[in-house]
């Protein structure tokens, strides 16, 4: 049973987004502040947040981040009554893998968290499934065995949203993919609007593996059509 960790100061919402998560057979930790959740985190790590971003005392912008400091890579969604992408945009730059503004369809919320939930179980480290591919290219590797990413021999910390996407362009070398294409197949689901957010979690990538992200060895921009992995020495 996954464990789905809720945080919101609105008490309503949290009931009914547990009330929506234990239909589809989460169990789920209730908690109001930052503070709550962070405390309940150390006590028993999640599978995947649901974080209100606007909320007294420390927020989700902070909590997410205390969180990926910590070094936990479960899968977070922002809640957000704010419309603007400079705002969505802002909650992925800092760790979230995914938002959904308020107020919100119960069944946009559910396949939402299902398809993090996929993406974690399927590249995250509660993958089980047990592969024979390691990928090398210049000296940028990935052990799909062990899910292990190094640059020049040295580990790389990846979400599971950015490994699925680092994989997808590392197994098609020179194949270059559109923001729709990477979003459909990473997140499983159709585009719409998704350039945003394909492009923040394409630089966080960048800023983990490449020696200067402004002028990239392995992740490269193709103008007008997408992104492609290539390497020449």
């Amino acid at each position: 049973m996954y464990k789905i960790l809720v945080c919101d100061d609105d008490k309503e919402i949290v009931e009914a987004i547990r009330i929506y998560m234990s239909g589809e057979g989460y169990q789920v930790i209730s908690t109001y502040n930052g503070a709550e959740a962070l405390a309940a985190v150390h006590t028993e790590v999640p599978h995947l947040a649901i974080l209100d971003i606007m909320m007294p005392g420390m927020d989700g912008l902070r909590l997410t981040g205390k969180l990926r400091e910590e070094g936990y890579t479960f899968p977070i969604l922002f809640l957000s009554a704010k419309t603007e992408d400079t705002d969505k945009i802002l909650g992925l730059n800092i760790g979230a893998d995914d938002y959904i503004t308020k107020p919100f369809r119960p069944l946009e919320l559910v396949a939402r968290v299902k398809s993090a939930l996929r993406r974690y179980t399927t590249f995250g480290s509660l993958s089980e499934e047990v592969t024979e591919h390691c990928y090398t290219i210049g000296g940028l590797s990935i052990n799909d065995d062990t899910k292990e990413v190094t640059v020049d021999g040295e580990p790389v910390r990846l979400t599971p949203t950015e490994y699925a996407m680092l994989l997808l362009l590392v197994q098609n070398k020179g194949r270059v993919f559109s923001t729709e294409q990477i979003f459909s197949a990473v997140w499983n689901e159709p585009s719409y609007g998704a350039d945003n957010i394909v492009a923040v979690h394409i630089r966080h990538i960048r800023e983990k593996i490449e020696i200067n992200p402004r002028e990239p060895r392995y992740l490269k921009v193709v103008w007008g059509l997408g992104y492609k992995i290539d390497w020449q020495g």
